[in-house]
């Protein structure tokens, strides 16, 4: 593409990387407010679930989908369902609504972040993509930042409605940018079945997985979680069998791809896990304010979007291997230091260990994605980056999953060790003057024990994913050359 025509199209995918990521925080601090006007507390956790669930199951299929029927056609058709989900979401009436809505905007939102990556590696050398990674991590930590802050200021100026409406004129904006500016290499006439069947059997399977993990340790998540074992095991056959499959089988042969996958769903659990519980851990434990506990998690996105910036620039030279490896180990330290924390421990010390996270992760991530969208074949290179963004985010949910099932049940067994009633926790998060100091020393002991066990589990997937980029085995990055297939025919 000419150089203008690459502008166009970066600004676009910074815009919509910036919506797109936003999103999945800015509802964080605008619920209270919507409960209140809608009702429902008991599906609160569904509204941030829903658009998890939804974003995560569908990136494979972007990805695939992209690769056979050109990235411009299937990121309008995702702008277009994150527009009009969040559009409805601001129309909610009900709960209800609000969640089926938040749905149809996740999967808009899971078509968006993985096109973006994947246009960056088409548009751009070798040594542009490593420049343009960093920048791109870097608009993502600064919506991740915003987020929180822009939807209070939203709620409180104007009303909770405006944060879903708000997302209209950027995305236009962004998704007119991207459809005019881009264009689609030539494609081969001969186009393979889409693995439908493949496609349904993991979305089903993950979401069994994810129902069954939401309320574990009861008869009906042990079905779920048997249930969703038996669609996986059905899945792997299908996908063997399949002619093109949505879960690219073949690719994992490659060491690569194989440990940058493992590496992004360990590292994934841990981060997204840890950012769920920090701030409940500095609320309730160290008897902080809930602004308190928002600028802890700052330093590490920060810290993520410097270590980007400057680890994407420095990779050609000291290679994707060594800094991957670096990255991992400092997260790995960093969630280490995170168990050591306890009801006498400071907020300084955790803001600390938290930009050790995320200076770890901001070298490490973007030097595998680089790494697998060198190595593969053009006409993969949108399944494998994909897949990539997809084993982080089933990383996260089933880490955000497995630590909330944890911290439930390790909680409820401290406080009835203590015969303290569970209606004490309550009052660990309520903010009114000097409540803080009526908070029997029990009910935090146990909170923070309970935290802990969330902690432990994050050390354990962090080092697991430090044993992933050990095992990444080390080779020159070196641009491919452009598959030539035959029966060429142009899609503009």
């Amino acid at each position: 593409m000419s150089r203008n025509r690459t502008i166009v199209v970066t600004a676009g995918i910074m815009l919509s990387l910036f919506l797109a990521s936003m999103e999945s925080t800015v509802v964080a601090t605008a619920m209270p407010t919507i409960v209140g006007q809608l009702g429902g507390l008991e599906h609160y956790s569904w509204v941030f679930s829903a658009f998890m669930l939804a974003s995560t199951t569908v990136v494979p299929l972007y990805g695939k989908l992209s690769d056979i029927y050109g990235r411009r056609n299937l990121y309008i058709i995702a702008m277009a369902l994150f527009l009009i989900g969040s559009v409805l979401c601001g129309w909610a009436g009900t709960m209800t609504q609000l969640i089926f809505a938040r749905a149809l905007q996740g999967i808009g939102a899971g078509g968006i972040l993985p096109l973006a990556f994947i246009l960056i590696g088409e548009m751009f050398s070798l040594e542009q993509r490593a420049k343009m990674q960093g920048l791109f991590s870097g608009v993502w930590g600064v919506s991740s930042i915003a987020g929180p802050l822009l939807g209070g200021l939203i709620v409180d100026k104007f009303s909770w409605h405006w944060i879903f409406y708000i997302n209209v004129l950027p995305g236009l904006i962004a998704g007119a940018l991207v459809a005019f500016g881009w264009r689609d290499q030539a494609r081969s006439l001969n186009r393979p079945a889409v693995d439908y069947v493949g496609a349904a059997l993991l979305t089903i399977s993950i979401i069994t997985l994810l129902l069954g993990l939401m309320d574990f340790g009861t008869l009906n998540s042990w079905v779920l979680l048997a249930v969703s074992l038996v669609l996986f095991i059905v899945l792997w056959q299908v996908e063997i069998r399949a002619a093109d499959p949505i879960l690219p089988i073949p690719l994992f042969r490659d060491a690569l791809f194989s440990a940058a996958t493992a590496h992004g769903l360990m590292t994934g659990w841990a981060v997204f896990g840890t950012i769920s519980f920090i701030p409940l851990f500095v609320q309730s434990v160290l008897g902080t304010n809930a602004t308190q506990a928002g600028i802890t998690i700052t330093p590490m996105l920060l810290g993520w979007v410097a270590a980007s910036i400057f680890g994407t620039r420095i990779m050609l030279k000291v290679g994707y291997q060594k800094l991957g490896l670096v990255g991992t180990a400092l997260f790995t330290v960093g969630t280490f230091l995170l168990m050591l924390l306890g009801v006498r421990s400071n907020q300084n010390m955790m803001m600390v260990f938290v930009t050790m996270m995320g200076i770890g992760m901001g070298l490490a991530i973007p030097a595998f994605v680089i790494a697998v969208q060198t190595s593969v074949a053009r006409k993969h290179l949108g399944t494998a980056t994909s897949m990539l963004q997809f084993s982080r985010s089933i990383g996260g949910t089933l880490g955000v999953s497995v630590m909330g099932a944890a911290l439930s049940i390790r909680l409820a067994s401290n406080l009835s060790a203590s015969g303290l009633d569970p209606n004490l926790v309550s009052q660990l998060l309520d903010p009114s003057p000097g409540s803080q100091l009526l908070i029997n020393a029990g009910v935090r002991a146990a909170m923070s024990d309970a935290i802990h066990l969330v902690f432990v589990i994050a050390f354990i997937s962090a080092l697991l994913g430090l044993v992933a980029a050990f095992f990444a085995p080390r080779k020159e990055l070196v641009e491919r050359e452009a598959e030539h297939e035959p029966l060429l025919i142009s899609a503009d």
